[in-house]
């Protein structure tokens, strides 16, 4: 049974939830007035949430997202000097970022792209500082 475009186990619902928010059942409760911490899940398919759910609360992530987290840490240990471009590091992260460019997302790779240039010019500008201190020059 319809009733004003919602189903009668809705609205008897909802009418017990506006009668318990009246009787102030509701108020005071843990966590109040704090933001909701919701999963945006609106891309995954219906039928794969609750694997990609139980995979998440595992600490599994799919490999393209993986990826993506390998790409913010390599960027991240370049920034800081803990590696250089050219090392195994460095072409690590450019493998990983011509191969998520390659995978069809390029707002994805180009701010990839975009974090790995600022991180590179960190160090870049962290050497030559360092090297105008010491007197010499650095390559």
């Amino acid at each position: 049974m319809i009733i004003e475009g919602l189903t009668a186990l809705t609205q008897l619902a909802e009418q017990r939830i506006a009668e318990a928010i009246a009787r102030g059942e509701l108020s005071n409760l843990p966590g109040e007035g704090e933001p909701l911490e919701l999963d945006d899940d609106r891309l995954i398919p219906v039928e794969q949430r609750l694997a990609c759910r139980i995979l998440k609360n595992a600490g599994y992530l799919p490999p393209e997202l993986e990826e993506v987290a390998e790409i913010n840490r390599l960027v991240n240990t370049l920034s800081r000097g803990e590696a250089c471009d050219d090392g195994p590091g460095g072409r690590r992260l450019r493998a990983l970022l011509i191969k998520l460019e390659l995978s069809g997302r390029p707002a994805s790779a180009r701010q990839a792209w975009l974090d790995y240039d600022r991180a590179l010019q960190c160090r870049l500008a962290a050497l030559a500082g360092t090297a105008a201190r010491d007197g010499t020059e650095r390559r």
